[in-house]
């Protein structure tokens, strides 16, 4: 990615979030509350651990949640990468001159303190997500 660009998490595809946490928690991440999103139409909780990347997990609320799709082709699977940056609307704007298209507007997030976030893709890159830093 580019290079001021910071690592936040990975985005992985679940069938349900406390099925696939618990494999997380038994090798000793620590799991947020799960709460739902509207913007995405999911139900996201994040895992942590000392040393280790932060894991976020995504469910679908029914058949019309993007993340469907993506279980109905892979099964459980990771899906984004996502990256801090502390002007989303530069970092969209630099990513847009690289060929990735924004898929939705940036919005307020509810699982990561209301920071606004966006998703784009690139055809060679795939999905990944934006977060930008709180000032």
């Amino acid at each position: 990615m580019l290079p001021y660009f910071r690592f936040h998490h990975i985005g992985v595809a679940v069938f349900d979030i406390d099925t696939t946490a618990k494999f997380y928690i038994d090798s000793g991440y620590s799991k947020t509350e799960t709460i739902y999103d509207p913007h995405q139409n999911v139900y996201i909780c994040f895992l942590t651990k000392e040393g280790m990347p932060m894991i976020e997990l995504l469910a679908p609320k029914d058949e019309t949640s993007p993340v469907t799709k993506t279980l109905d082709k892979s099964g459980v699977t990771p899906y984004h990468f996502c990256y801090e940056v502390d002007d989303i609307d530069g970092a969209i704007a630099d990513l847009r001159k690289l060929k990735f298209v924004p898929l939705i507007k940036p919005v307020e997030a509810c699982a990561i303190d209301n920071k606004k976030i966006c998703f784009l893709f690139n055809k060679n890159v795939g999905l990944i997500e934006l977060v930008e830093a709180k000032k």
